[in-house]
């Protein structure tokens, strides 16, 4: 009995140290999304001043679409500020599993504003192409560009930081539009540069309608990345199987069943039912999923709910994985 007192004490001892630890990073992690959301929303208004006093000295539609797409970023800069302290608000009596998807659903807002506008820069290409316009100022234009590819360039390096080091599904997206920003101001300065060189009037707008075509892919990826979260995507496939065999090498486990996982963004939730012998005694029981709790939250870097059922090994109820089964 004494044994089992001070196993029990050793348990709660680690759990907590793991727990004021795990505190710790959380509040280092939140101050680092608020810190780069604030950077990039300076920066976003900055490259949009810069790119409209570029696109109304030359008359550039490339230089008009990478303007328009800093009004996106800018907007996005914005939801990506405001989803990032939505998703810091602790749990409460109307969201119990806390906030999280507020950056997903900011990520998901930056998708839609990125393919709108990328469809709108489009159409005024192809309207280029066919009514070609004289460029005027290209030096101008050609500086803008290149301050703005050395900008977004900085932005999305200092965000792919932060995205390693807190997972942020917001910045992530942000840092997405930086890199098809950088993207866009090189192929900006070789319209340029190419209209500059040649003379040729078409260069511009194809270029331009070449980087719409770029937006939509990258507004694609951000969607995508963020439905993920937002529809309950269950983590890959092979973290799911470490999962499984991080509970099952615990002792005193003898199954796990009806295994269930999601990412909310700022923590990731795991649910599962475990198997013990029928003849352990209910305190010994809680032990046993408690320290197979500890042992799966260990796995993850990011702030980790996992809640065990405890169950008697080989009982048959519904269950569900049978249901799941039954869909593939």
């Amino acid at each position: 009995m004494r044994h089992t007192h001070r196993w029990n004490f050793g348990i709660h001892a680690v759990l907590s140290t793991v727990n004021a630890v795990g505190v710790r990073t959380a509040k280092q992690d939140a101050a680092l999304r608020r810190l780069a959301s604030n950077i990039v929303l300076v920066a976003a208004l900055v490259l949009i001043a810069a790119k409209v006093w570029g696109w109304m000295a030359t008359d550039s539609v490339a230089l008009l679409t990478s303007a328009a797409d800093g009004v996106v970023d800018a907007l996005a800069a914005a939801a990506t500020f405001c989803g990032v302290r939505f998703a810091q608000r602790p749990a409460d009596s109307l969201h119990r599993y806390g906030h999280g998807k507020g950056e997903a659903l900011a990520a998901f807002t930056q998708a839609i504003l990125l393919a709108g506008t990328a469809i709108m820069l489009a159409a005024q290409s192809i309207w280029r192409l066919i009514y070609p316009q004289s460029i005027t100022a290209i030096g101008l234009g050609l500086a803008v560009a290149a301050g703005g590819v050395a900008i977004s360039g900085l932005l999305a390096a200092m965000q792919g930081w932060v995205v390693r080091r807190t997972a942020s599904t917001a910045i992530a997206a942000d840092r997405t539009h930086y890199l098809t920003d950088a993207a866009l101001n090189g192929a900006v300065l070789a319209a340029l540069t190419l209209t500059s060189v040649t003379g040729w009037r078409r260069v511009d707008p194809a270029f331009a309608l070449a980087i719409a075509g770029y937006m939509i892919v990258a507004a694609r990826r951000v969607a995508l990345m963020a439905s993920r979260q937002l529809l309950d995507h269950e983590l890959p496939h092979p973290l799911r199987e470490r999962i499984q065999q991080t509970a099952l090498a615990c002792g005193g486990v003898q199954a796990l069943h009806d295994l269930r996982t999601r990412d909310a963004g700022d923590r990731v939730f795991v649910e599962f039912h475990l198997e013990v012998a029928g003849h352990v005694s209910v305190d010994e029981g809680h032990d046993i999923v408690d320290a197979a709790e500890h042992a799966i939250a260990g796995l993850f870097r990011k702030q980790c709910e996992v809640i065990g059922h405890l169950e008697p090994a080989g009982i048959r109820d519904p269950r569900l994985d049978d249901r799941v089964r039954l869909t593939e």
